[in-house]
């Protein structure tokens, strides 16, 4: 029983540590990509009345345009080659899920500067840039041409938090901007950015407003950001199956205690087979014991690690302040930040998986009791 708590225990609380860090991940994620992108080719020239249409539409919280393209920043002799993307800055705001009150500042500034640009902590700190400056863009198109007389100067108003994977190498500038500097870049083109209310459905929701377009022109933030979320899914994956095999041990503990049940209660097996007990009787006897174990013990496992699940960030916390208490000149520090999300179905997951493990553990001990014979165990009684 305790065997198959621990490995439940430790199989929701791994699991809902992931969640936690998948989800902190995904919000990081949103602050740069937006739910949906769309692409077509007459957006160009009538982005506006798309903004507009889209918004009356109940499933979509906000729509803006965009264009993004690759260039080099130049300040001061060093150089690094970004993501500069062209945003209206009414619209930008409401379209992706950044909360900072400075990033919607800046763009408001931005709105009001011509050629204003707004850079990537990271990335300003790699230009060494720090306060207000001029910077010059080439888009790669011109680099490649070796054209770079197309260079445009931008002046630096502020720096942006664009989530963990967006500040080393994203800028913004103005949309008209965006235009003028990437004009003889070919396939960069003009594009939608949805916000949607449901961000799990964000490209169910695209494809049913635009029906008409193919797979290539509607983008998901799943699909933008999929080689960090199928990581992510995927160490999820092989750590419940690792973590499934102390439940599977917490199994075989059964097995072995049933077996010993069995060896030691042949005799009494024997009685209830001459007095008429039949085999099926036999095997609901020991997969009943078997079971209220794995019960019991899954029970136990679940509640346990729903409380460990909800508290883990307080309890970590008491665990250093005690530990920092015993020690002379302690300087032990946990992860106090750590965030943790249960999902309710996949603790019925786990609940299932170790019911069904627990019952599968019986089996085979219930299977030899009822093969006992009861005239040979009894010849010698």
């Amino acid at each position: 029983m305790l065997g198959v708590s621990l490995g439940v225990l430790i199989l929701i609380v791994a699991l809902s540590v992931i969640n936690g860090s998948i989800t902190t991940m995904r919000g990081e994620a949103l602050k740069s990509v937006p739910h949906v992108t769309i692409a077509g080719e007459d957006l160009e020239n009538n982005w506006s009345q798309q903004v507009v249409n889209l918004t009356l539409i109940p499933e979509v919280e906000a729509a803006a345009p965009y264009l993004e393209g690759e260039a080099a920043l130049r300040y001061q002799g060093s150089n690094q080659f970004v993501r500069l993307r062209g945003v209206v800055p009414a619209l930008e705001a409401a379209v992706v899920e950044n909360p900072g009150r400075r990033y919607r500042e800046l763009l408001e500034v931005l709105a009001q500067t011509e050629n204003g640009i707004v850079l990537g902590t990271q990335l300003a700190a790699a230009l060494g840039i720090y306060t207000s400056a001029e910077v010059s863009a080439t888009a790669l198109g011109s680099l490649l041409q070796r054209s770079l007389s197309d260079a445009q100067g931008f002046r630096v108003i502020g720096f942006a938090d664009f989530g963990i994977y967006g500040n080393n190498n994203i800028a913004l500038i103005n949309l008209q901007a965006a235009q003028e500097l990437f004009t003889n870049d070919a396939g960069i083109d003009l594009q939608l950015r949805l916000k949607v209310n449901d961000v799990f459905r964000a490209e169910e929701i695209a494809r049913n407003i635009f029906p008409g377009l193919d797979e290539s022109s509607i983008v998901p933030w799943s699909e933008a950001q999929a080689n960090l979320f199928n990581a992510l899914n995927m160490e999820k994956i092989l750590t419940s199956f690792m973590l499934l095999m102390i439940v599977i041990i917490g199994a075989v503990n059964i097995i072995s205690t049933l077996v010993m049940v069995v060896s030691d209660k042949s005799a009494d097996i024997a009685i209830l087979r001459t007095m008429g007990a039949s085999r099926t009787n036999i095997m609901k006897i020991f997969v009943l014991q078997g079971m209220i174990a794995g019960i019991f013990g899954t029970l136990v496992g679940a509640i346990l690690g729903i409380f460990l699940a909800n508290y883990i960030t307080e309890l970590s916390l008491i665990l250093e302040r005690l530990i920092n208490s015993i020690l002379d000149d302690g300087n032990i520090y946990f992860i106090s930040h750590l965030q943790t999300q249960i999902n309710f179905a996949e603790v019925l997951l786990v609940c299932s998986a170790a019911l069904v493990i627990s019952f599968l553990a019986t089996l085979y001990p219930a299977y030899r009791a009822s093969k006992i014979q009861p005239a040979e165990v009894l010849r010698y009684e």
